[in-house]
């Protein structure tokens, strides 16, 4: 019972079939963030370094341990979206990230002061504060640089008054302060009204010789121009390491103070990354990251075989199925990344058997009633032992029709999303391809609080296709074989470009960049970057001890799965 066997799966793959459609994909996702990273672009670049500052980047670069990788999310919040006099935001003017700092991982929150002085934006509170939610959830510290002029004043209407607007982010402050999650940060600039209150409760607060902090700037001032009084003279170091007791120490520039928050993170518990690997040492996995490529289609028709691609995200290409014999359109199963144990859970492509007819098949990437119960059986039996739940999704939904009723499929959904929502072990969810219907939310989409959800290039998220949704949407004026039943030539046109037109904007709904845009994903990554972000993500889940049940494998509830699915 004590033993965790895994087992090798997977084989070695040709690149040379990589799809045409996926390359381009990438390579705009990846042309597309460089954009995105310049904020405004040079010139404002310039305006940061002839005021002796670094850019929001450069502090990033500067923050890190050498050598180690920065993994962004959000980076396509309001992607595509316009503002008062034509304005972009790119990133929401804010930077948010997983950096490793003195080998132990920091949730990052940054102003870029190269997009209006770091001002926020539509959409920036919501940003930052899922940043704050993912480091109180997996109590990892969080790191503030703040650089921020406050609300973008033009769309303050959409910024400040709601329930997740600007002033959440000073409650999410003060639960992560009440929770024991510790925040530094540094101020190097402009920090007004709300950019002024974002640091205060943080443990230690830093400030540059050129930092301000203040409820209002002189410019609101009656007589400040009379009287000469800055914004720097109201709220810099002086006054607030000296007199008012605002902030704790002061650095002549931004190197310096960046090298205070490092030797602060120092002083910090050290990860308990390696406690928790049991005696086990992190491996790569044994096939090429880079295969994936070859191994995904572009088309979502196409099937794939999903034990090739764990095989490329788990440590040596070892995984220890449960219960293949049972609901097997699903996957199940433990496997190691970096050297910590993850239950993953991924919908299985293939033709599966029927359970009441094995000569029959049915299609994969759907969820019937074994399958159902199977996640959440394995799901439940991971929250108990403490695994971190792996969510590989591309899902067409859930089976439908009579059969399906009888069944009572309603019930057995209602019983994985309870589980789902009441699981306090973290939940990683990564969308393939397709993300549709209710099964996006029984396989732990975003409305359950995964602590991440990543998507891809291919990744289409939406109730349903555009071709079936535009028939579902003008079904009363089709026959039974879903053709258009008029007889009318001008109605019958009207009809088709009416459904024509459902389809194409459902299509446009369900574009990646859209879902990024309006945060309804963390990220989108290229496949061959998903190993390196669920590295990162499995150390965050393991660094904290004492934070929540972490059982060692002799006494998992797995092992009663395994036995209780061995013979079926």
């Amino acid at each position: 019972m004590a033993k965790v066997y895994l087992q090798p799966i997977g084989s070695a793959l040709s690149t040379e079939g990589s799809a045409d459609e996926l390359k381009r994909l990438e390579d705009q996702l990846r042309a597309r963030r460089a954009e995105l990273r310049q904020g405004w672009g040079a010139r404002y670049q310039e305006r940061v370094h002839k005021k002796e500052k670094l850019t929001t980047w450069e502090r990033v670069e500067a923050l890190k341990d050498e050598g180690s990788e920065v993994f962004p999310i959000g980076t396509f919040v309001n992607y595509g979206v316009e503002f008062v006099g034509g304005k972009q935001s790119p990133s929401a003017g804010v930077v948010t990230a997983f950096v490793k700092v003195e080998g132990r991982w920091v949730v990052l929150i940054a102003n870029d002061n190269t997009v209006a002085s770091g001002s926020w934006w539509p959409r920036s509170p919501e940003k930052i504060e899922r940043a704050q939610e993912i480091a109180l959830k997996l109590k990892v510290p969080v790191i503030y640089l703040v650089d921020c002029s406050g609300l973008f004043l033009p769309e303050q209407a959409k910024t400040f008054p709601g329930k997740r607007g600007a002033g959440h982010i000073f409650k999410m402050n003060s639960l992560l302060s009440d929770a024991g999650v510790p925040q530094l940060s540094g101020v190097f600039g402009d920090c007004i009204a709300g950019g002024g209150y974002m640091p205060l409760i943080s443990d230690k607060v830093f400030m540059t010789e050129q930092a301000y902090m203040v409820i209002a700037g002189a410019a609101l001032i009656k007589g400040a121009k009379s009287q000469k009084i800055t914004s720097l003279s109201i709220g810099g170091a002086d006054v607030h390491v000296h007199l008012s007791g605002c902030a704790d120490e002061r650095a002549p520039d931004d190197e310096t103070c960046l090298k205070m928050l490092r030797a602060e993170v120092a002083k910090m518990p050290s990860s308990a990354v390696s406690y928790y690997r049991f005696g086990c040492e992190e491996a790569p996995p044994r096939f090429e990251a880079a295969e994936l490529s070859a191994l995904m289609p572009a088309q979502h028709s196409e099937r794939y075989a999903i034990h090739e691609l764990i095989a490329r995200l788990v440590d040596d290409s070892l995984f220890w199925e449960l219960g293949a014999g049972v609901g097997p359109e699903l996957v199940t199963g433990v496997a190691r990344i970096q050297g910590l144990f993850v239950g993953i859970i991924a919908n299985n492509q293939e033709l599966v058997p029927h359970p009441d007819d094995p000569s029959r098949k049915r299609a994969g990437g759907i969820l019937y009633k074994d399958s159902i119960a199977k996640a959440a059986s394995f799901s439940r039996a991971c929250n108990d032992d403490g695994l971190p739940i792996l969510w590989l999704q591309d899902i067409s939904g859930f089976d439908i029709g009579p059969e399906a009723e009888r069944q009572g499929l309603l019930g057995y959904g209602s019983s994985l999303i309870y589980s789902n929502s009441t699981h306090s072990t973290p939940m990683i969810t990564v969308l393939l391809r397709k993300a549709s219907g209710a099964g996006y939310y029984a396989m732990a989409g975003h409305p359950y609080d995964p602590v991440l959800q990543l998507s891809t290039p291919l990744t289409r998220l939406a109730v349903m296709e555009g071709k079936t949704l535009a028939i579902a949407s003008y079904n009363t004026k089709l026959d039974d074989d879903f053709q258009i039943a008029t007889q009318d030539p001008e109605e019958r046109a009207q009809l088709q470009e009416a459904m024509s037109r459902t389809e194409r904007k459902i299509e446009a709904d369900m574009d990646p960049y859209r879902a990024a845009s309006q945060m309804d994903t963390d990220e989108i990554v290229c496949f061959d970057e998903l190993r390196a972000y669920l590295e990162c993500a499995t150390e965050m889940c393991y660094q904290s001890s004492g934070a929540r049940r972490l059982k060692n494998p002799r006494i998992w509830s797995m092992h009663d799965l395994a036995v209780m699915w061995r013979d079926r």
